[in-house]
């Protein structure tokens, strides 16, 4: 955080901008107590200046100062507001508010430095400050033009210029974000955060040779870390390397081995390379430590399948299914504070209620199939052939008021396997990737369906299948690696100037 004295020399001298009612001398006896850090005596002078003139702005901005540099930083803010609530664009007062909320990344912050630009859109540093606002919760588009506003000032500013080369790979722009993190790491050398995102970016962009001159030097001095060690598998694996590649990532799952993306990737080189029992016997490993992930029983599955286990195969999927069955239903109720707190009584009750209310939604249908479901009642009962039947009805309402509705259509899919009407499932996956090309518990089902199905024709599919849900996966996990690898490290934000 900045030094409250910083934040007072810097906005001092805007205080004497505007004329008011409070007099020159009065204003300047104040600044020159606060030079003089004699503060107790010039806050009481602004407050007695107050109490004769309450509605100026500047005497307000100056208590606002003197607040910040003895540490009462709320009743800072509350200064600060008044002067702003008496002239909203008064520069010193909205620099002052921001210098005290801007370094815990406060969303306040924000409007106050919109306001800043448009008094002065060349102000550089404030473009810079709502770049890294803007890109910390996630609005790279805004970022991106921001930060091309402040491009001077921020070369030699190593977080802006790391939240910059974020931003740019998150929109897309990796030649772009390949110069921001050769600048970031020619400025810090000593540190090796910015070489390994420079390999991040320059392995996104494809330019695997370049990506590995960055980490070789990384490897020589360090085998120690587990994300330089499969992002160097990822590379030597482009490059044609693959004794390489998994080397390191044996490594990387030796250190981290409860990293589920680390066995993930291993059993895509085996998918790649049809070492598909090797790659069983790696996911066994992994879970034997993280056993309540989906994506480790998608993978085992897909190795199976491609060994035409079909039932080992089958049975991963729908441990896959069962365990991702939660998320998929917080996914659509988000606003059901019972769906969150697993109270599915309470949760069915409340998705009836607003079924009578909106008997025509169709999410609401779907949750409530969801909810039916999950309750697992035996199907062998007369409760459980009633939930079994209402969450069908539920289902069919739901995919005929709005068809594209994938996830109704998976839910259809797994209710007919499990009653055997495969052909119903195989109707509805169908449909489901018509709608959602890339819906992997659509093919997973379908896999399941057209095995049991009986028609020989249909089978044959089935390899086509599972290397269409294999590259599915893949595309999934790199774009999840992708979004997770970039080790963004915190700096002290930067000032106004």
């Amino acid at each position: 955080m900045f030094p409250a004295k910083r934040v007072a020399l810097f906005i001092l001298g805007a205080a004497l901008v505007a004329q008011g009612q409070a007099t020159k001398a009065s204003i300047a006896s104040i600044q020159s107590l606060i030079r003089a850090q004699e503060y107790d005596q010039a806050l009481q002078l602004t407050r007695s200046a107050l109490h004769e003139t309450p509605n100026d702005f500047r005497l307000w901005t100056l208590e606002g100062i003197v607040l910040s540099i003895k540490g009462s930083n709320h009743d800072a803010l509350n200064a600060f507001d008044s002067a702003l609530s008496l002239s909203p664009n008064y520069t010193a007062a909205l620099k002052g508010e921001v210098q005290l909320l801007y370094p815990t990344q406060d969303k306040r912050a924000l409007p106050l430095l919109k306001r800043i630009l448009k008094v002065d859109p060349r102000d550089e540093t404030a473009h810079e400050m709502l770049a890294i606002l803007e890109g910390r919760q996630g609005n790279c588009l805004a970022a991106n033009e921001h930060f091309l506003l402040s491009t001077e000032v921020i070369l030699n500013h190593p977080y802006s210029l790391e939240v910059y080369g974020y931003c740019l790979v998150q929109t897309r722009q990796y030649q772009k974000a390949v110069s921001i993190f050769e600048r970031l790491a020619t400025l810090v050398p000593e540190q090796t955060y910015p070489k390994y995102d420079l390999a991040v970016v320059l392995v996104g962009a494809k330019q695997h040779e370049a990506a590995l001159k960055v980490l070789e030097p990384l490897l020589a001095t360090d085998q120690s870390d587990s994300d330089i060690l499969s992002l160097a598998s990822e590379a030597f694996e482009a490059v044609g390397n693959t004794p390489k590649a998994v080397s390191l990532l044996r490594q990387a799952i030796v250190l981290s081995p409860a990293n589920a993306n680390y066995y993930i990737a291993f059993a895509a080189l085996c998918l790649d390379h049809e070492s598909f029992q090797v790659g069983i016997d790696m996911i066994d490993a992994g879970l034997q430590r993280i056993s309540d992930d989906p994506s480790l029983y998608i993978s085992r599955g897909l190795l199976y399948a491609q060994l035409a286990q079909y039932e080992e195969a089958e049975a991963d999927f729908n441990t896959a299914e069962h365990l991702d069955s939660a998320q998929s239903l917080s996914s659509y109720a988000m606003d059901l504070t019972e769906v969150q707190k697993n109270q599915p009584d309470e949760a069915l009750s409340e998705v009836r209620s607003q079924l009578k209310a909106h008997p025509d939604n169709p999410l609401l249908h779907y949750l409530l199939a969801k909810l039916l479901i999950s309750q697992g009642s035996d199907a062998d009962t007369d409760a459980g052939k009633k939930a079994s039947g209402e969450a069908l009805n539920s289902l069919l309402r739901a995919v005929k008021l709005k068809p594209d509705l994938a996830e109704a259509r998976d839910l259809l899919a797994s209710m007919y396997i499990r009653s055997g009407r495969y052909d119903l499932a195989v109707e509805q996956c169908r449909l489901a990737l018509r709608y959602s090309a890339s819906d992997q518990t659509a093919i997973y089902h379908l896999i399941v369906a057209l095995r049991h199905s009986g028609r020989s024709g249909q089978r044959e599919e089935i390899p086509t299948l599972v290397k269409r849900l294999s590259d599915l996966q893949q595309a999934s996990r790199q774009a999840e690696t992708d979004r997770k690898r970039f080790k963004l490290v915190e700096q002290e934000p930067v000032p106004p100037q």
